[in-house]
């Protein structure tokens, strides 16, 4: 039988998972104020673990607190950005090439289906599933080695910019988007890591000149 400090570090972690993921995929807009009983609500869970976990995503600058009325993800600013940006094609490519040996015909099957969804979204215009597949694609490549580090690191990157690509993937619209997992599909199935290095950078680049895009406009 659990421990009740046991159910509640799980239920803590499980909130705090739940609100990171709504970020990485860009479900929660940044500038918009966060309510910690509506958040509650919508997890049914004590506004207690919500206020733990805003404030662990505080700590990796995802969210702001200003006061307990005061909770939102915080408008990014350029400079901001292209720092994230940076440390993406710094970080990406290198978690992806660590991962190719351990991505065997199996793992690749469900790549492929996870780009699968990915197209369809596109051809829906439906953003929130289009960042969803796309979340999921890059962190199966990521944490197919097993290890940690890496992944946790690039997921906090993700953190800071996901809210910002819903609002331009919501304003300039999915059908300037191109799909460089088919490239990086075809490099993981050559095993060619250096074709698998800049497709990730390719994905990324893409995702800063949709950004310009929205920035010119």
């Amino acid at each position: 039988m659990s421990k009740p400090e046991e159910t509640e570090d799980t239920l803590r972690a499980g909130v705090y998972e739940e609100l990171r993921q709504r970020l990485i995929a860009g479900r929660i807009a940044p500038g918009i104020g966060l309510s910690t009983r509506g958040i509650a609500q919508q997890l049914g869970v004590s506004q207690m673990p919500v206020r733990d976990a805003l404030s662990r995503l505080a700590a990796e600058g995802a969210v702001e607190i200003r006061s307990k009325r005061k909770i939102a993800v915080p408008v990014m600013t350029a400079e901001r950005l292209d720092e994230v940006m940076r440390c993406r094609k710094l970080i990406e490519p290198e978690a992806a090439a660590q991962a190719l040996p351990f991505i065997g015909p199996p793992l690749l099957k469900q790549l492929k289906a996870v780009d699968a969804a990915l197209d369809a979204a596109l051809l829906r215009g439906d953003v929130v599933a289009y960042m969803e597949a796309n979340a999921r694609f890059h962190f199966m490549i990521y944490r197919a080695s097993g290890k940690t580090i890496l992944p946790r690191m690039i997921e906090t990157l993700w953190l800071q910019f996901g809210p910002l690509m819903r609002v331009v993937y919501g304003r300039v619209g999915t059908a300037k988007l191109v799909d460089q997992h088919h490239v990086a599909l075809d490099a993981i199935a050559r095993g060619d890591e250096e074709a698998l290095r800049q497709a990730i950078t390719a994905d990324i680049e893409d995702g800063m000149a949709l950004i310009a895009i929205e920035a010119a406009g």
